[in-house]
């Protein structure tokens, strides 16, 4: 049996969605930066620096990888992390690009640059095992 598509407001559906065009704008702007991939993930769209997983856009935001030396810059311009599902709790550590950063896409690549960085590190880090 084959389902139908649901149609009406996918947004709705789905608030992780990306529309195309916020989608092409975003890998419009992060050309400065150069050797972006844009992979889908959960409805959502992940950023892959060569390989280095540094970014996602969900609900036509960016989220970049922050840690505490790059996390107060985001604060300070009043944006808050990604949580995709809000009423579970917990965030994870991307934070959303101001809109002013966002539309110079230089100034956007500096920031990306720094995410790639944090993420680069945290990628080489060991990872802390649990107790059982």
């Amino acid at each position: 049996m084959v389902r139908p598509k649901p149609r009406g407001n996918t947004k709705a559906q789905n608030p992780l969605r990306v529309s195309d065009n916020f989608q092409r704008f975003v890998l419009d702007q992060l050309e400065e930066l150069g050797g972006v991939e844009p992979r889908p993930m959960f409805g959502g769209v992940g950023l892959y620096h060569h390989g280095i997983f540094f970014g996602i856009v969900a609900g036509d935001v960016v989220y970049l990888k922050v840690d505490d030396a790059t996390r107060e810059a985001y604060v300070r311009a009043g944006t808050g992390p990604f949580m995709p599902y809000p009423g579970r709790g917990g965030t994870l550590q991307y934070y959303a690009v101001p809109v002013d950063v966002l539309e110079s896409a230089v100034e956007l690549a500096e920031w990306a640059t720094r995410a790639v960085a944090v993420a680069a590190h945290g990628a080489a880090s060991p990872k802390k095992r649990s107790r059982e």
